[in-house]
């Protein structure tokens, strides 16, 4: 077994207090190679800012579940020759069984999310909790979620969303024991986060999605007070990178994400941890198809690459300073 510890990694609690005394949000980035983390921990110590790395099952995958636990370690060396000890957490994104949330807690992770939102209710409880008293004993937090995020994302999949009900939210963590909840607020998963008829149109075709449900938002702040919460789903899906990719051969129609200042507003309230996968993606492909579109005869990796990882840089900079708050608060 390999405590997180060793690696010089954090659990959530210290910094998810620190986030809702503060007034903003911690940004959980999601990644899957060594650019995303280079650009993720370069943002970050520039930004002064703690951060989760994320990891999904997808990701163990691709990437290997030792290199990626290797990657954190590094991070946390990187951080410290760039010049600031920033807080890092390393995170199971949507683990799907006790199995794989085990294995993480096993293998250096410092916070495992458990998604049981899928199930009944009662099946929901029982897997968090089981994942909670296994996780506790080596003193990792746990998220856990209750409602259902819609769209598709790695392996998470889910045709419409259905938000958290407030009446619930007491028994269930009072139940489960877990340390943070993920809930349902209209985010969702990937790309398209609206359908073009659940938004409105722009005169040049920009679609506008709905509000988020800040009323159900408020209502589990009240039944919770005090409680680390969570947001899913809460790419931007900025529109320069969608016309760069189209610009440049890519068709992804109907791209929608999260308005800005939307985020903003719920990193003032308890929500002290956003996930952000999908901006990451589109930063990164706009950069190398644009890259290889004006630079036809490259074919070095690190060509393409280079230009992506500063894209990527840029765009967690302004994620940590302009959207979620964070920037200076690594050193609270």
């Amino acid at each position: 077994m390999v405590s997180y510890k060793e690696l010089g990694l954090v659990n959530t609690k210290d910094m998810f207090a620190k986030a809702m005394k503060g007034g903003y949000a911690i940004p959980a980035f999601n990644f899957n190679n060594m650019e995303q983390m280079q650009a993720i921990i370069m943002a970050c110590v520039e930004a002064k800012s703690p951060v989760i790395l994320q990891v999904s099952k997808g990701a163990r995958a691709y990437a290997n579940a030792n290199i990626l636990r290797n990657m954190a370690r590094g991070a946390v060396e990187y951080a410290h020759e760039l010049g600031c000890d920033i807080p890092i957490v390393l995170h199971l994104d949507h683990g799907p069984n006790f199995e794989v949330a085990k294995d993480c807690i096993d293998n250096g992770f410092s916070s495992v999310m458990i998604d049981g939102s899928a199930l009944p209710y009662d099946e929901n409880v029982a897997l968090t909790k089981k994942v909670v008293e296994y996780a506790h004993k080596y003193d990792v937090t746990v998220e856990a979620e209750l409602g259902v995020l819609g769209g598709v994302e790695d392996d998470v999949a889910a045709e419409e969303s259905k938000y958290t009900k407030p009446e619930e939210v007491i028994d269930f963590t009072s139940k489960t024991g877990c340390d943070s909840l993920a809930i349902s607020i209209g985010t969702s998963h990937g790309r398209c986060k609206f359908t073009p008829a659940q938004c409105t149109r722009t005169p040049d075709g920009v679609l506008i999605p709905p509000p988020l449900a800040f009323d159900v938002l408020e209502a589990i702040e009240k039944k919770l007070p005090g409680f680390p919460i969570v947001l899913h789903g809460s790419s931007s899906v900025p529109v320069e990178y969608v016309k760069i990719i189209e610009q440049y051969g890519g068709k992804i129609p109907d791209s929608v994400g999260i308005p800005e200042e939307q985020l903003r507003k719920t990193a003032k309230s308890a929500v002290c941890k956003i996930n952000i996968d999908s901006d990451g993606r589109l930063a990164m492909t706009a950069a190398i198809r644009r890259h290889l579109a004006e630079n036809p005869g490259d074919f070095d990796p690190r060509q393409y690459l280079t230009p992506a990882r500063e894209e990527l840089k840029k765009m967690y900079m302004h994620k940590c300073v302009n959207v979620l708050g964070s920037a200076g608060h690594a050193l609270d």
